[in-house]
């Protein structure tokens, strides 16, 4: 479930943040960064507050630098969680936007980036999206996976994951705690036939992935080791 934690640290959303554009795709809309001639791509699952984020679409601009064309869907649908409107608490706005649905929503998006060339995805997705992303790996839609901070899943999720995968928890999580991250770990281990890289990052709370401030160095520090971790799995693993 969603908690306080999924809500800290809201972002301003900017439609006209990072380098890229917006475009359709699998019936959303999209931002898109990168060169659609490349044959290795990059999906990207915001959190509750949307594809809009202007550091998720930083994050996009960085992976699109080292050669993937990375695809950010509004999996809300135009309507991501504004803490502001007290006429729809989390609780309620969530029960339009469940992650499955989300899920459901990722297969025509994946096929219209196939539809362009590109062989190989790798996907990515930061609390509820670690949830659609989870579920894309359990039937390999995609050849690797980076949870951040997720939320929803669960031990029998990740027993069912068939991809490469790395997930990275936060020190201070009352969503996915370290111990049910170190459950996650034990799981992998046990799968020898997929490749897994699990890590709770010291002195960070759920959510420090993207909704960091630009500011603070230390919390662009934590979210760039992490950003790398990411990159670097995708180069490795999405080939």
């Amino acid at each position: 479930m969603l908690g306080a934690q999924c809500c800290e640290n809201p972002p301003v959303l900017n439609p006209l943040s990072g380098s890229g554009h917006a475009e359709k795709l699998g019936g959303l809309d999209a931002y898109v960064s990168g060169s659609p001639d490349s044959k290795k791509c990059v999906l990207l699952v915001s959190d509750i507050f949307g594809y809009e984020a202007p550091n998720l679409r930083a994050l996009a601009d960085k992976v699109a630098a080292s050669g993937f064309y990375v695809v950010v869907p509004d999996f809300l649908c135009g309507d991501p969680y504004d803490p502001s409107n007290q006429e729809k608490p989390v609780h309620v706005w969530i029960k339009n936007h469940g992650p499955d649905k989300g899920f459901e929503d990722t297969k025509p998006v994946l096929e219209a980036i196939k539809n362009k060339g590109i062989t190989a995805i790798g996907a990515a997705g930061m609390c509820w999206g670690g949830k659609v992303v989870v579920e894309l790996s359990k039937q390999a839609l995609n050849q690797a996976a980076v949870l951040f901070h997720p939320t929803y899943v669960t031990v029998d999720d990740v027993k069912d994951v068939k991809v490469p995968i790395t997930i990275l928890g936060a020190e201070d999580d009352f969503l996915t705690p370290p111990a049910v991250v170190k459950q996650f770990e034990e799981i992998l281990a046990s799968k020898p036939e997929v490749s897994s890289y699990v890590k709770i990052f010291p002195n960070v709370s759920h959510g420090w992935s993207t909704r960091y401030d630009i500011n603070e160095p230390e919390a662009v520090k934590a979210a760039e080791e992490a950003h790398k971790q990411m990159l670097d799995w995708f180069v490795t693993y999405v080939k």
